[in-house]
């Protein structure tokens, strides 16, 4: 998921462990019985198999940063390209452990499962509210950055209040649908899924039969080294592939997920990468390197060159409008599946574990409520660039539970808790979780000081939550 490379120039641009949870959320349904008799599940809830999930990870790993990422690389000449496979390998490393680490205990929650099963309370939580920040900020950013290519279809950007009803409505129709039960986020998922990705690989498998080498450029057209190209496009590059743990989230809503959980997440990531590398080759050699380069519309100048005609630009525009709709619809869901699990095990208000039609609600609407607040302020107080920070900082903060899932599987690796008496896969797997923590560290390293300086701050604030939240279970004890 990449949003600040998203955005249009007006609008810069997401358990249980052996101890008792907390008894106001013991229940897998709503906190009220007589609400939910169901426990969460009936006609309106359906578990995800293979298909969905993969469609969750893969429409989750891609917004509306496809469209524009050929043109933000541009400048570093080919060489990006190399950048690309290096994040992809660091990003199917990191699904590898998910898969893993959902093998050992898939429950809902993903990161903050692993996190607090291995190292407690305190990681869980702080795991749990760096996704929870990352989330609804994120949801936010791809609201904003969605009115932009809607004002190409219809013109909503003449009036702040039109842009901002515009920003509200795309982000409450997904909520609307995960309210519905998780039935309806499936089926949403996956034809959003599908719709966007008809166009994408017209160009990146079409763009291929009109390529010609002479619109690549040179290989390195930074002025610098090839390394130091190389990790100037990995910076722009790395915020690409948030969102490879969403099968792992939502684990407990996944059908079989010992088994499905895992090959979603490497599916769906692997697929993702595949989407990026052949759509960024393809608009590479069918557009002048010098075009592509002050190109804003990159995948349109594409299908122009290819077709001919002006319809690229609202071609493109669509996609990237059905793009985002499914990101929101399932980072969403994501948004409310976290703090689930956490009000689950008392560290989060009880209020947030209550569920129905397989979807905590509770979650839902404070998330899409606070995105709502947040995208009224970046609207009305005319604050792009504060926004834009807000939005670096989940860069950041996406990173913490990164850190965390992948220090968990080392320590399961290292104590030899729960492995096999296989050498050969202890060795892979230590291996694939070395290469996922330096992709971890590599992301935080991406976000810049300022972003890191700002997400510090905001862990901090969940500090204080956490020792109220604490004590309020230490005198439950008592």
């Amino acid at each position: 998921m990449h949003v600040t490379g998203t955005v249009p120039p007006s609008a810069p641009a997401p358990q249980e462990t052996p101890a008792a949870p907390a008894p106001a959320a013991d229940t897998e349904g709503s906190a009220n019985p007589a609400e939910d008799p169901t426990g969460g599940s009936g006609r309106h809830a359906r578990h995800f198999g293979l298909p969905v999930a993969t469609a969750l990870v893969m429409g989750n790993i891609i917004g509306g940063g496809i469209f524009l990422l050929p043109a933000s690389v541009a400048p570093y000449g080919t060489v990006s390209l190399l950048a690309f496979g290096v994040l992809t390998v660091g990003a199917i490393a990191l699904a590898l452990v998910f898969g893993r680490l959902a093998q050992r205990d898939p429950r809902t929650g993903g990161p903050y499962v692993y996190a607090r099963e291995a190292f407690g309370d305190f990681a869980g939580f702080l795991t749990a509210w760096a996704y929870w920040i990352t989330t609804w900020v994120s949801n936010a950013a791809l609201a904003v950055a969605a009115v932009g290519y809607l004002d190409v279809l219809i013109p909503v950007s003449d009036h702040v209040w039109t842009a901002c009803l515009a920003a509200l409505v795309l982000q409450w129709l997904p909520a609307l649908a995960n309210f519905a039960g998780t039935r309806y986020v499936g089926a949403v998922q996956l034809v959003s899924t599908v719709l966007k990705f008809a166009p994408l690989l017209l160009v990146a498998v079409g763009g291929l039969f009109f390529f010609d080498p002479d619109n690549l450029g040179p290989f390195n057209s930074s002025g610098g080294s090839s390394i130091g190209a190389v990790s100037a496009a990995a910076g722009l590059l790395l915020f690409s592939y948030l969102g490879v743990e969403s099968a792992a989230v939502s684990a407990g809503e996944v059908k079989n997920p010992r088994r499905n959980v895992g090959r979603a997440t490497v599916i769906g990531t692997a697929g993702a990468a595949l989407v990026y590398l052949l759509g960024t080759l393809s608009v590479f050699g069918t557009v002048a390197h010098g075009r592509l380069v002050e190109s804003s519309a990159p995948f349109s100048d594409a299908v122009n060159a290819m077709f001919g005609g002006t319809w690229g630009g609202w071609a493109v525009a669509l996609a990237a409008l059905v793009s985002m709709t499914g990101c929101l619809n399932g980072w969403t869901l994501l948004s409310a599946q976290t703090p689930y699990a956490a009000a689950k095990d008392g560290l989060f208000p009880a209020a947030f574990a209550r569920r129905r039609r397989g979807v905590p609600t509770v979650g839902v609407g404070v998330t899409v409520v606070l995105a709502s607040l947040l995208t009224v302020y970046n609207y009305t107080a005319g604050s792009a660039k504060v926004f834009e920070t807000l939005v670096l900082v989940t860069t950041f903060t996406a990173t913490v539970p990164y850190l965390l899932a992948t220090a968990a599987q080392i320590f399961h690796l290292v104590s030899g808790r729960g492995e096999l008496v296989n050498r050969r896969r202890l060795v892979r797997d230590a291996v694939v979780a070395a290469v996922a923590a330096a992709f971890s560290m590599w992301l935080v390293a991406g976000a810049g000081y300022a972003a890191v300086y700002q997400g510090v701050l905001f862990l901090f604030a969940g500090i204080l939550v956490y020792a109220v939240m604490a004590a309020r279970r230490q005198r439950r004890k008592a």
